[in-house]
């Protein structure tokens, strides 16, 4: 894939990640893309299926763990995947494994 293609694959990803998930914070709802986190995920997440592989929950799960969501003006950090509902975990797969499909 050439490094434009790439680019553009990668926005596209965001912007469909950006407007499915959102954290929960305090019953608030915060889609990624309005926190300015999708594009963040999407490349994290890009390789796992850009592979052609069957996307593993666990792979997934793992990638949003060890990504840091500052709090507090940065006082304190806590995994994105704290914050997310159950339910934006499973729309955050099912919307990777529809956005291979399309690839």
């Amino acid at each position: 894939m050439a490094t434009s293609s790439t680019s553009e694959t990668i926005e596209a990803l965001a912007a469909e990640i950006g407007e499915s998930v959102y954290i929960d914070v305090a019953k608030w709802h915060l889609y990624l893309n309005d926190a300015h986190l999708h594009t963040l995920l999407a490349e994290r997440l890009f390789p796992l299926i850009s592979g052609g592989k069957t996307i593993q929950e666990d792979e997934v799960l793992k990638i949003v763990q060890n990504i840091p969501v500052k709090l507090g003006g940065g006082k304190r950090e806590v995994p994105l995947l704290d914050l997310l509902p159950m339910q934006c975990q499973v729309n955050l797969i099912d919307t990777l494994e529809e956005f291979q499909r399309n690839l």
